[in-house]
């Protein structure tokens, strides 16, 4: 082999190894996770305050009604939306406690 072949075949390959890099640069940021997307915790400590204030405005609305001041349909409105609020708590609170238990029954 001549030498120009052989300085071909470097540039060639050192173009190929480039591009491989720079293809790989590109797409590594797409598998980083980006810093806008909640993470689990936060989504759980978003749903707790969610309840939380469910809750909340549900106490205000009956206080409201017994003194007269609030209209019986926002009550009864009020109640619904904590009944599912409640009804929600309650099912991923088993979730959690049958993953628990499942994880308790796992041979060590």
């Amino acid at each position: 082999m001549d030498m120009k072949a052989v300085s071909a075949i470097q540039k060639f390959a050192d173009a190929r190894a480039t591009s491989a890099i720079n293809n790989y640069v590109q797409a590594r940021p797409a598998t980083e996770p980006t810093p806008e997307e909640p993470s689990i915790v936060q989504s759980a400590g978003k749903a707790a305050l969610d309840f939380a204030q469910t809750l909340a405005q549900t106490e205000e609305t009956a206080k409201q009604a017994m003194i007269g001041d609030a209209d019986p349909h926002a009550l009864v409105q009020a109640l619904a939306q904590t009944e599912l609020a409640v009804e929600a708590a309650v099912s991923v609170r088993n979730k959690v406690v049958e993953a628990y238990q499942e994880i308790l029954r796992m041979p060590v």
